[in-house]
């Protein structure tokens, strides 16, 4: 017996549900480093921009975008420490995973939008290109490359690394894996940094540094002003390549679809599972990637009538199991369709009584004799307990008429004779005794 408030009290807002999951976050101890790296990030990036306005350098701008990706990166790795902290609600039953790998999806999205905006800058600087200052785009290349550098390796960031290490190759790394063997076959020692390909945010961010140190001395030497845009489309395309299969990837994970590299490896648990005792046929299986390593799957199971339910669900939990996290198995008996027994219409493809010629035949009495057999004609057979689609089965008899004269061969019984060009009658007329023609009754069972 509580007490009954007519009036709740409202929710509440956008802005205290994220305060409490900020806090929830914050009072993890390996929160504070992310924190601490994501603050001197923003500190940085203020003062990379300032001095991109203070150069006019279009190239070093582009590099600046490398160290707002890293603050999108940083943010990415708190969402990860978040979702280890939740557990499943009735709303997100399958947990909180997803939000990790939109996270992934929206920064390498928002990064290449940067670098298409750096090339349409760079477009209208062709135009018309203005003088670039290098006093600080030396300063500001290697700050920048410290800082990137630094947080690349001081955080770990599991969403990215699952991610840069399961998606397709860049074309950047393909371009440095021909480079990377041929100094590993003389430092062996870089193999387990260059092989078996290079991680493509520390390799973009060398190359963006590269390319700056070429432009600050082209500028130096030459004036030649013009190399600053070229190596600021040059960023620019490199960001867009190595993010885009970072895109793709996180993409067909937010679109469900099944890993292409564990297709193999389910049809092989499917065949061992259809092969089990008391399996019939595995259908309307379904596979799908929840977060980046978690897959999920539903499979419906027909097994015989006779089979143990629970005997069989083990068997099939424990071949998926390995490979499939989340798992839902339906098990249904077989269950054979008994057409006497069923009051609505038949399937598609059952044939019925009127699909067959005539009506069915009335029942004869017991005391009857049947003229061919001499045998005592019984009442109608119950139905069969299983019907197949067989047109032959339970068919009424065809009556082949005939005009020819009766003959007789002794034991009382008539025999008509048809002709071939003989018409085919599909009445139930019992054939009788008289002058005249008589019908043949032909039966097919």
């Amino acid at each position: 017996q509580g007490t009954i408030h007519p009036f709740r009290k409202s929710h509440r807002s956008v802005f205290g549900k994220f305060a409490q999951e900020f806090c929830l976050v914050a009072s993890d101890r390996r929160s504070w480093r992310i924190l601490l790296f994501g603050a001197l990030n923003v500190i940085c990036t203020v003062c990379l921009l300032m001095w991109c306005n203070s150069t006019n350098s279009m190239a070093l701008t582009a590099y600046t975008y490398l160290t707002i990706f890293d603050l999108f990166s940083l943010i990415t790795c708190l969402i990860s420490s978040w979702v280890t902290m939740k557990k499943p609600s009735p709303a997100y039953s399958f947990g909180f995973e997803r939000f990790e790998v939109l996270a992934v999806f929206a920064s390498t999205v928002l990064v290449q939008l940067g670098a298409l905006f750096i090339l349409k800058e760079s477009v209208e600087r062709f135009m018309e290109q203005p003088e670039v200052h290098t006093g600080r785009l030396l300063v500001g290349t290697f700050v920048a490359l410290f800082f990137n550098l630094l947080t690349l390796l001081s955080v770990k960031n599991k969403p990215f690394v699952y991610v840069s290490e399961a998606a397709s190759t860049s074309w950047l790394q393909e371009h440095v894996a021909d480079l990377s063997r041929s100094l590993c076959g003389i430092i062996p020692g870089l193999s387990s940094v260059l092989l078996p390909r290079m991680n493509p945010f520390v390799l973009i961010n060398l190359a963006g540094a590269l390319s700056l140190c070429i432009t600050y001395m082209l500028i130096e030497i030459n004036n030649y002003n013009a190399v600053d845009t070229a190596s600021a489309v040059a960023i620019a395309l490199m960001t867009f390549g190595t993010m885009y299969p970072m895109s793709v990837y996180s993409g067909k994970v937010l679109l469900q679809t099944t890993p292409s590299h564990v297709i193999g490896q389910l049809d092989k648990l499917l065949r061992e599972v259809s092969t089990l005792d008391g399996v019939l046929e595995v259908r309307n299986e379904h596979f799908w990637t929840v977060g980046f390593g978690s897959l999920a799957g539903s499979v419906h199971v027909r097994i015989r009538r006779d089979a143990n339910e629970q005997m069989v669900l083990a068997h099939v939990t424990n071949r998926l199991c390995t490979l499939v996290s989340t798992l839902t198995v339906q098990i249904f008996k077989d269950d054979w369709i008994r057409p006497s027994l069923m009051t609505g219409s038949l399937p598609m493809g059952m044939l019925g009584p009127s699909d067959y010629s005539g009506p069915p035949p009335a029942p004869k009495p017991l005391d009857a004799l049947d003229p061919l057999t001499s045998t005592p004609a019984k009442a109608s057979s119950p139905p069969p307990e299983f019907s197949f689609n067989t047109p032959g089965r339970n068919v009424a008899p065809v009556l082949l008429s005939s005009t020819q004269p009766q003959r007789s061969y002794g034991a009382g019984f008539a025999y008509g004779a048809a002709p071939y060009n003989s018409m085919f009658s599909h009445g139930l007329t019992r054939p009788g005794s008289g002058l005249g023609g008589k019908p043949i009754q032909l039966s097919f069972t």
